[in-house]
């Protein structure tokens, strides 16, 4: 009986040691964190030394949406991980180092607005390396920074459409020799590569990826016409000339039954001048009726330039807001002495920098602005990305870049991951394969040579009736 007893015992003792060590390794609660005022997700992470994405892991509910972390809520902290399985993909530092781990996004929230893809086929694990300047040091680096930062974003947005994506960076700056850059470790097995930031890097790394047969994204301005000769090259920047071809093409078709108007605002410090005269050219090609008129002509003058029966498309030769002050100032006039007049306004990219001054006006002139982006600041879409920028970088967006780098960099990851992981290496980010609705940045592209360029292109119109819309071609 003694030895039953004894016997019974020794087991519940084993029962009750392996139930212990299931639960050492079952749960990583360390302890737990009552949140105060003005506290960040980022913050709370960074003072308990752990990564956010541990974090957040330990806290079920901040993955629902329209989580937000509010004071006196109770997290769970995790224990730290060891420092191997701590490591990230931190860059190869050339200069600077790159932002470092606990700075990377990891937004919590989405809203019904934003979109979702559906992995049909192509690749569910996706290697992603970035490889532009992310420094301080000056202006190229520290946008870069904020781009890169967009890019983590967009990277846990389509993580939550079950894509998962292994990311590396390296900082290669203006003076870097981006061949060496290339040898480094897990640059080989990227399946895409955001980068170089600068022209003198384009070749050597267009052969690279055409080796390791690597999407290569070209995310701003460079000259050269290597797209044609690399079929794995997506060039997302524009030229001035192509834009101008295409803004031309689109005017044509919208405005072919208005009578446009072209004034000369006579600024030396202007380019449009070239634009006007190829945009003539063009309404002369398809017997396009046009009149002529200056900001310096009288009252009189000006009038006559106008039709009384036809809708008017005023067209200035210069994307400065002085003129554009002195037009507004001659249409108010013109409008309110000849009732029978109507008017739309056609305007640059630039003018997108004048809305805050300007909205009441380009509603009242029904003015079309083409682009290639549109930040919208009351959209819920902008906001969201925006509060997690805040959230994770305790800091804001640079409010004086137009458009926003990290939206960019945010709408680039959402479209080039989610298309690749859809589509494979069949993605070549046409009008057939659009999976994601863009927060500021648009793309689609097109057959350039062997590779792709894009070709995204809309009107933003401010309506009369003090909405806006975007037409896009």
């Amino acid at each position: 009986m003694e030895i039953m007893r004894n016997f019974r015992y020794l087991i519940t003792c084993l029962l009750l040691m392996m139930a212990i060590i299931v639960s050492a390794q079952t749960t990583n609660i360390r302890t737990q964190h009552k949140v105060e005022k003005s506290e960040t997700i980022f913050g709370i992470a960074k003072k308990y030394g752990v990564t956010i994405e541990d974090l957040i892991n330990v806290n079920p509910e901040m993955k629902k949406q329209g989580y937000e972390l509010k004071r006196g809520d109770t997290l769970n902290i995790p224990y730290p991980k060891s420092k191997d399985s701590q490591a990230t993909n931190t860059p190869a530092s050339t200069n600077q180092p790159a932002p470092q781990p606990q700075q990377q996004a990891k937004p919590q929230t989405t809203t019904s607005t934003q979109p979702t893809t559906t992995t049909v086929f192509g690749r569910k694990n996706v290697k992603v390396g970035v490889m532009l300047p992310l420094h301080d040091n000056d202006g190229d680096g520290r946008r870069m920074v904020e781009y890169y930062r967009g890019l983590l974003l967009g990277v846990d947005r389509v993580k939550k459409d079950g894509i998962t994506v292994e990311m590396q960076a390296w900082n290669v700056p203006i003076d870097a020799d981006i061949t060496n850059t290339l040898k480094e470790q897990g640059a080989a097995d990227c399946d895409i590569i955001f980068g170089p930031l600068y022209t003198k890097m384009v070749k050597p790394l267009a052969d690279f990826c055409a080796k390791n047969n690597t999407m290569m994204v070209i995310p701003f301005s460079i000259s050269g016409n290597d797209v044609e000769n690399y079929s794995n090259i997506f060039q997302v920047y524009q030229s001035p000339e192509d834009f101008d071809q295409q803004t031309i093409k689109n005017f044509i078709q919208w405005f072919n039954n208005y009578h446009v108007v072209i004034i000369d605002c006579e600024d030396e410090n202007s380019g449009k001048g070239g634009f006007t005269s190829k945009l003539r050219a063009q309404l002369d090609n398809y017997a396009i009726k046009y009149s002529l008129t200056s900001l310096k002509t009288n009252e009189k003058s000006f009038a006559k330039a106008f039709s009384l029966s036809q809708q008017n498309v005023v067209i200035l030769n210069t994307e400065h807001s002085p003129s554009l002050n002195t037009t507004l100032a001659k249409l108010n006039v013109l409008t309110q002495k000849n009732a029978d007049i109507a008017v739309s306004l056609f305007g640059y990219k630039e003018w997108l920098m004048y809305t805050k001054v300007y909205l009441d006006y380009y509603y009242k002139y029904d003015v079309y602005i083409p682009t290639y982006f549109y930040y919208n600041e009351n959209s819920a879409d902008t906001k969201w990305v925006e509060r997690n920028y805040r959230n994770w970088f305790e800091k804001d967006m640079n409010a004086e870049a137009l458009p926003r780098f990290a939206l960019t960099g945010f709408d680039h990851a959402c479209f080039f991951i989610g298309g690749f992981s859809q589509f494979g290496s069949g993605f070549n980010g046409g009008k057939g394969q659009m999976t994601y609705k863009p927060v500021q940045t648009p793309l689609r592209f097109r057959s350039a040579g062997k590779g792709h360029k894009n070709v995204n292109f809309m009107f933003v119109h401010y309506k009369p009736d003090r909405t806006i819309e975007s037409v896009n071609y």
